[in-house]
């Protein structure tokens, strides 16, 4: 099969022939349909992800997937070759402590992830194990683009947003979490995009775009946000206050993990409120936290990881609904060698949109 490898990191990412995967005991091979490029996938290509360097070298990166079954494990019982299938990037075991006591599948303590813990999506076709606990049925309208484009940016956002932040689609809710929430999302690239439609779609009374490219806040605008602020251009912290009556927002989210965007979270929440950190610090400028603020006005800071499986469903639903359009979000299709160069072009900035690779091989196929 074809596939997208690299032998180095920041090295040459090749499209050689490779061996086609056969299908685990408790999972499944998928004929890749469509896969995202993501900014983490570049990050592991660079030799940023300790468990690509556990794995070790060569690599197929590429964990936004979705697919059809081509291959079933034997101990496989809920699915079977032709299924349409999309796929969390989190593989929960279902065994660990966190998944059988505490019921935290996206902190599970022997996790798989595609294009991190094992070979990745660039490729024509993919092993994925665990698949009764973990793959979730597509809808027949829910298209394979939109099925991978939720593989790790919307649901990623939708646990920060809903299940960690606590924005629900309840707005007459009584609840400390519930009712008409204002939410601000600092940095908007695909994940910070994705928080602010995700906190559109739940009816958020307003939604606050920070980010420093006016070009990516016109599209935060476009897609949900009620307020946009340049943070090249404007004090966050202050213009925060303003657009929230003096008071903060209820719910902050960190979607860049950035130095900067993390205490602009923090400072801008309101007495009581909650900053989500979702966004994956990288680098060695860590944040000034005020410990100090934290437990004066009683913030709660909530990590995010991931999504659990079995929310997977929900959030297809938000799809089939039409109450989340993942398309708004796809900027464009390409093939797996420009997809490759998509990746390695991030070097100079992302792009604001999604980029899917849809089409593996020379001959085109359905993408629905």
């Amino acid at each position: 099969m074809k596939a997208a490898v690299y032998r180095s990191f920041s090295g040459p990412i090749a499209i050689e022939s490779i061996p086609r995967p056969t299908a685990p005991p408790d999972g499944v091979v998928i004929q890749v349909m469509a896969t995202g490029v993501c900014r983490s996938d570049w990050h592991g290509w660079k030799g940023h992800d300790g468990d690509i360097m556990a794995h070790g070298l060569p690599f197929v990166p590429g964990h936004e997937v979705s697919g059809i079954i081509i291959e079933v494990g034997i101990a496989v019982t809920k699915f079977k070759e032709g299924d349409r299938v999309a796929v969390p990037f989190i593989l929960s075991c279902g065994d660990c402590g966190m998944c059988t006591h505490h019921n935290r599948p996206t902190i599970c303590e022997r996790q798989q992830q595609p294009g991190f813990t094992m070979r990745g999506s660039f490729a024509e076709f993919l092993a994925l194990p665990r698949a009764d606990r973990n793959l979730s049925l597509l809808p027949q309208n829910v298209s394979f683009v939109e099925a991978a484009a939720l593989g790790c940016r919307f649901t990623t956002a939708y646990r920060a947003v809903v299940q960690q932040g606590g924005l629900q689609l309840d707005n007459n809710s009584n609840s400390v979490w519930g009712g008409r929430m204002n939410v601000a999302v600092f940095g908007c690239g695909g994940l910070g995009l994705s928080c602010v439609m995700i906190a559109a779609a739940y009816g958020a009374k307003q939604v606050i775009a920070v980010d420093v490219s006016e070009q990516t806040l016109e599209k935060a605008k476009e897609i949900g946000a009620t307020n946009i602020i340049n943070a090249r251009k404007e004090n966050v912290q202050q213009r925060v206050m303003d657009l929230t009556n003096g008071i903060g927002a209820d719910l902050t989210i960190d979607a860049a993990g950035f130095k900067a965007t993390c205490e602009d979270a923090i400072h801008c929440a309101r007495r009581g409120g909650r900053m989500v950190q979702v966004g994956l610090p990288i680098g060695e400028q860590n944040p000034i936290i005020p410990m100090g603020m934290v437990a004066g006005k009683e913030l709660e800071i909530v990590g995010s990881h991931g999504c659990a499986a079995e929310d997977m469903p929900a959030i297809l639903s938000l799809v089939q609904s039409g109450r989340l359009d993942p398309k708004k979000l796809i900027e464009r299709e390409v093939t797996l060698e420009e997809g490759v160069k998509a990746l390695m072009n991030m070097d100079h900035g992302s792009p604001i949109g999604m980029v899917m690779i849809t089409q593996f091989s020379d001959v085109p196929r359905s993408r629905y």
